[in-house]
């Protein structure tokens, strides 16, 4: 009787996730043109990486801000633009820069660095608004200070604050990264 032949399971997986890679990074094209400066093996990399914990997920991120409407999100990027104190936010700087830092780049994000060291935020200095139910998403380089940030936030009183990850996670970025 014949047989048919059988793939592995191994290269199966290996056809659906690269499969998966190279719509989502497709995707990513159209949805955020800066998306296209970054290299295919920072994004080869960076998609195959667990998303940090507390980083919402793309699809959650997405319902956000249609609920809200895009135009009345607030981004808050937690990270610093002393890059002695935080070198790995120069690297992030280089393909999508920290909110404040270039004219009309990001209207809607504020430069609100999370401090490690006293875990806070200067939330004064840097005019976010008070209004507790402002929509916010942090984020930082990859999720791990945007999660502080948030948590900071939600401690100050704030109720509607979602945590982004970064322009490190590039699926999370293509939503929000241009506002």
């Amino acid at each position: 009787r014949g047989s048919v032949p059988r793939r592995s399971t191994t290269r199966v997986m290996f056809r659906l996730t690269t499969t998966l890679l190279l719509t989502s990074r497709a995707a990513s094209f159209i949805v955020n043109p800066s998306f296209a400066r970054t290299s295919a093996a920072s994004y080869h990399a960076t998609s195959l990486m667990a998303r940090k914990p507390g980083v919402s997920e793309p699809s959650e991120i997405i319902a956000f801000v249609e609920k809200v409407g895009s135009e009345n999100v607030v981004v808050v990027d937690a990270r610093n633009t002393n890059f002695a104190l935080e070198a790995g936010d120069e690297a992030t700087n280089e393909y999508a820069p920290i909110a404040g830092t270039q004219e009309g780049v990001r209207p809607q994000a504020l430069n609100i660095p999370y401090d490690r060291t006293n875990k806070s935020m200067d939330l004064a200095a840097a005019g976010l608004t008070e209004e507790l139910g402002t929509p916010i998403i942090t984020h930082c380089g990859g999720g791990g200070r945007g999660q502080k940030a948030k948590d900071f936030l939600l401690s100050k009183g704030y109720t509607n604050v979602i945590n982004g990850g970064g322009p490190e996670d590039k699926e999370c970025w293509a939503v929000f990264g241009e506002l």
